[in-house]
């Protein structure tokens, strides 16, 4: 009895971490304690799991086999770059799934007998959570591994799409959904499980594939909410409560954020699963004649200089070129002549949630000098320079004025409203979603092609000679 209550004490200890993880990510000057709290709170939750008595009278071998694994595989991951976050994310999350899929299937191979006659501890409740977990944690590891290939560019970014696709995926899902009813009225026949199971796996590849790189932000938050549930499914299997609340706040967070990042681009969560964004249907280009005015270093260098106001709108470009830092050097120039620097945060820049924002903690650009597209967009008609690092679809007008854009509709970074505006690119290509980029055209816009960390670099050093 006393080994249950230390189990469930480090287990409430556990839970209230994970909480207060949560709540301090919600906010970047709190960002690194939460991280610190939820990790311990995840610590807490393995000890707390070592004491259970089948663990603690059992054989560690593979637990200590697993741990071992487990460090040989996640340690190199977690030196990825930056510019691989998104991607090594998205693995993390079809581990997860990975994890509590064999569970629930080694659950119910385990306890096949119990579950066909329904003794007690395996009711429909609980065969229900089983079910739950294997199809849910299913989807989300082949749906994570199609999402961390696109983001590698191992698959192309743009929506993949072909006949009969929508007839294919309403049979895979209601072949899965109805597998999973037949199981639960006859949990005898195992043959309904393993054909959820394996609709399951095939959905989360179809459910992924038509999905463009531009959504792939939402995709990452509705994976991570999968994930979560089916975390917290597994907890119910196995009696465990650290599991369910744990799994609850990841789901569910996942998914308010990936409503939130919807709004964001307004649309539907049902738009960016089956709408197929990032493919270029549209074919009204006028916005985009004339050419492109390429600007020189020095030419760019003097304009900011002189200039009262300067806002930065980082992209993934920015995140490619490792050039957060050069970005605060630039900005720090720019503010020891007076001058107010700004930096504009979009919600979806990048490939993953806050992507943006965490670049820039890293290059330690204060929060206070972070704006959000809302607090930024009153003010761009009085900045004088708006210069873009890298970022397209963000500050592409054609989401407020051309209807017939793909991302028609979407909340933009308006920099073409700025005085004069630089886009700092590699070269004249249309970016990773494809889609052309009418501000790129237009007179207040110049063109400073190269890297994007060497040129910011070079501009804050041209910038103090002026």
């Amino acid at each position: 009895m006393n080994l249950t209550y230390l189990i469930e004490g480090i287990y409430l200890v556990a839970s209230i971490l994970f909480i207060l993880g949560l709540k301090g990510l919600s906010h970047p000057d709190t960002a690194r304690r939460g991280m610190i709290q939820a990790a311990c709170g995840m610590g807490a939750a393995i000890v707390g799991t070592l004491f259970r008595p089948e663990i603690l009278h059992g054989n560690y071998l593979w637990i200590v086999i697993g741990l071992v694994v487990g460090s040989a595989i996640g340690i190199p991951i977690s030196r990825v770059p930056m510019t691989a976050m998104p991607q090594r994310t998205a693995l993390s999350h079809a581990f997860g799934a990975l994890a509590a899929s064999l569970v629930g299937i080694a659950e119910y191979i385990i306890h096949r007998p119990e579950i066909t006659s329904r003794q007690p501890g395996h009711g429909n409740v609980e065969n229900g959570a089983l079910a739950l977990e294997v199809m849910l944690g299913s989807l989300t590891v082949t749906g994570s591994l199609i999402a961390a290939a696109k983001l590698q560019e191992l698959m192309r970014g743009t929506p993949i799409m072909f006949k009969g696709q929508q007839a294919l995926n309403l049979v895979l899902f209601v072949t899965m959904v109805g597998s999973f009813v037949l199981w639960m009225i006859h949990p005898a026949s195992s043959v309904y499980f393993y054909t959820m199971a394996g609709c399951a796996f095939a959905f989360g590849v179809m459910l992924v594939i038509p999905i463009g790189a531009a959504d792939m932000p939402v995709v990452m938050s509705l994976l991570n909410s999968y994930a979560g549930l089916s975390s917290a499914a597994t907890g119910f299997v196995l009696h465990n409560n650290v599991l369910i609340i744990a799994g609850t706040l990841d789901g569910f967070s996942g998914f308010i954020l990936s409503i939130l990042m919807c709004r964001a681009m307004n649309r539907s969560i049902t738009n960016v699963l089956f709408g197929g964004f990032g493919a270029v249907t549209g074919t009204d280009t006028g916005s985009t004649e004339g050419t492109m005015r390429e600007v020189t270093l020095d030419d760019v260098a003097v304009q900011l200089a002189y200039a009262s106001s300067v806002v930065i709108v980082p992209g993934y470009g920015m995140a490619t070129a490792q050039a957060q830092h050069a970005a605060r050097e630039l900005g720090n120039v720019l503010e020891e002549r007076g001058i107010s620097v700004k930096y504009a945060i979009h919600p979806v820049a990048g490939r993953m949630p806050g992507h943006m924002n965490v670049l820039l903690a890293e290059a330690n650009v204060p929060y206070s000098s972070l704006y959000e597209m809302e607090q930024i967009n009153p003010e761009m008609p009085t900045v004088d320079v708006a210069v873009v690092v890298g970022a397209n679809d963000v500050v592409n007008p054609d989401a407020r004025d051309n209807p017939k854009s793909p991302i028609a509709g979407m909340p933009i970074i308006e920099v073409d409203r700025a005085k004069s505006v630089v886009v700092l690119k590699r070269g004249k290509g249309k970016g990773f979603s494809g889609l052309e980029n009418p501000l790129f055209f237009k007179p207040v816009t110049g063109m400073l092609y190269g890297d994007a960390k060497s040129t910011l670099t070079a501009l804050a050093q041209a910038v103090q000679k002026v």
